[in-house]
């Protein structure tokens, strides 16, 4: 099967898979396909994973329940991550790069109710993936970090990696592809969505492959990683300067989109 066509039917089967257990706003694709990185061979074949915004209801608010927030992993392993959007909206302010790529691309299904309120989040992506420069320069940083943490720690999921390698391939892709993000948003100052390919695309896929062995893919790891970090160092200022009209952006889609459903609801319920 080509390739977009299967993204895309495994985009909606994520979502008929949840659309009758929640209220869906947004389900988007994330990880590999938006970065060029994904692959589909006899080796190695990409998960299609997908990020949800869920609306409360009424009720919801008023009775004070906890906003969902939870991963769904299904039967062949892919995972929805899927959050209230309360929730997601302050992810967006964290500047977490798996979270605001979710707005750049290009396989999503969206609720048609607010599709006005979704054409203004994705068409002020740029602005809010600029929300707070040094919290997405940490939160690369962190992501790098977290990589390397994770690189030979032998979690039930990466055993079998680390049994044959000495080490997960794909957390050394990502240290590798933080290294590249970092540079294109902090220094080269591109726009968020340039960052999301690497340059490298070829190359990674290949180390996702496990063409190092052990001790280069650990020096690797460690050097790049120590990379990401000087340049977070050198580019924070410091004080963090934070681009209030993405604040205001995001606070008047989440009140608009919240607003006309709870309006809906209570002259349903008339």
């Amino acid at each position: 099967m080509e390739r977009t066509q299967y993204i895309k039917e495994q985009v909606l089967r994520h979502y008929n898979y949840i659309k009758d257990k929640y209220d869906v706003l947004y389900l988007a694709l994330q990880g590999s396909q938006n970065y060029g990185l994904d692959v589909y061979d006899k080796d190695y074949k990409s998960d299609v994973d997908t990020k949800a915004i869920i609306l409360p209801s009424f009720e919801d608010i008023v009775y004070n329940r906890q906003p969902v927030s939870k991963t769904i992993v299904l039967d062949n392993d892919e995972h929805i991550d899927v959050k209230d959007i309360r929730v997601m909206f302050e992810n967006f302010k964290k500047q977490n790069v798996n979270f605001l790529e979710i707005l750049f691309t290009e396989f999503y299904i969206l609720n048609e109710e607010y599709s006005e309120y979704i054409y203004n989040l994705r068409t002020s992506a740029e602005q809010i993936a600029r929300l707070n420069i040094n919290q997405a320069l940490r939160c690369m940083a962190g992501m790098s970090k977290e990589k390397l943490k994770a690189l030979k720690h032998p979690y039930p999921a990466t055993t079998n990696k680390i049994e044959k390698y000495g080490y997960d391939p794909k957390q050394l892709h990502h240290i590798l592809r933080m290294n590249d993000f970092i540079k294109k948003y902090g220094i080269e100052q591109r726009n968020f969505k340039d960052c999301l390919i690497p340059n490298n695309k070829d190359y990674l896929v290949q180390i996702k492959k496990g063409i190092l062995n052990e001790q280069e893919a650990t020096e690797l790891a460690e050097n790049t990683d120590i990379d990401t970090y000087n340049i977070k160092e050198k580019l924070v200022t410091e004080q963090d300067i934070i681009n209030k009209e993405a604040i205001d952006t995001l606070n008047k889609i989440k009140y608009g989109i919240l607003k006309q459903k709870f309006k809906k609801e209570l002259l349903e319920d008339m």
